[in-house]
């Protein structure tokens, strides 16, 4: 085979290999709070408190978040590390190779990762909602912590403090198109500790985190559709005019 047919066969396996590293659970819709000023700026803080830390984003900038209504002071004295400069992107120090020792891979950018996520199961914030509310204590992984969203995933469920520990729940049922097999389905999540948040109150942490994530995969999307609106109704109004001229211009023209 040569080296053409195995790149083309490499893509075509591609979308198949990473749809199998996840499960088919079903998504929540993701809250869209994206023009809600408040929401955004916790989601930022959340980001920074809990995800910074391993993950980057570095396709923003620290000043960027100023378009959420935070002053440059505010940034410095709440968002940035003690190294970082305001204008700076929002990377960080952890270095790739240690990355890979300590998780397995070198965790992702998540500058897109809102966009990326997106599929035929729902969109990327509905994917990034519901994967965060999915952790459960599992003894048997490395980092004490699995995913239904995501099965057997490297990350550790850094928010646990404020959700609280879960087990997931599983039942034996048969297979409904093979009497003789046994399907192990979830039956849904145990609290075991309460965290510092109640159960309401995370889900609206995670609106927040989510739609910042959201915001920070296309900054400017708001205007874009605010724009968007004004050039439709212009090629409305230009598209009758258009019209009526060449009425008017054919009309005398058998």
């Amino acid at each position: 085979m040569t080296l053409l047919k195995k790149l083309i066969a490499s893509l075509v396996l591609l979308p198949g290999l990473v749809l199998a590293a996840e499960s088919n659970f079903p998504l929540d819709h993701a809250p869209d709070r994206t023009k809600d000023l408040a929401s955004l700026q916790n989601g930022a803080r959340l980001f920074v408190n809990y995800c910074l830390s391993c993950h980057a984003a570095s396709s923003l900038r620290y000043n960027k978040l100023q378009d959420l209504g935070l002053t440059e002071e505010q940034i410095k004295n709440n968002l940035l590390f003690t190294s970082d400069k305001v204008g700076g992107m929002m990377t960080i120090a952890m270095a790739p190779k240690d990355a890979k020792d300590w998780f397995g891979s070198v965790p992702p950018d998540l500058s897109v990762i809102a966009r990326a996520k997106a599929s035929g199961a729902g969109s990327g914030p509905d994917w990034l909602y519901t994967y965060l509310r999915s952790y459960y204590k599992d003894d048997t992984r490395a980092t004490g912590w699995n995913n239904m969203v995501f099965p057997n995933v490297g990350m550790p469920h850094v928010l646990w403090e404020l959700q609280g520990i879960r087990d997931a729940k599983f039942v034996d049922e048969k297979d409904p198109h093979d009497a003789s097999k046994v399907v192990h389905k979830f039956a849904g999540f145990e609290q075991v500790t309460p965290g510092l948040l109640t159960p309401l109150e995370y889900d609206k942490a995670v609106a927040d985190l989510v739609s910042f994530m959201t915001w920070m995969a296309e900054p400017a999307q708001n205007t874009r559709k605010r724009l968007g609106v004004w050039v439709l109704l212009f090629l409305g109004v230009f598209i009758v005019i258009t019209w009526r001229l060449n009425a008017s211009y054919w009309k005398d023209i058998k």
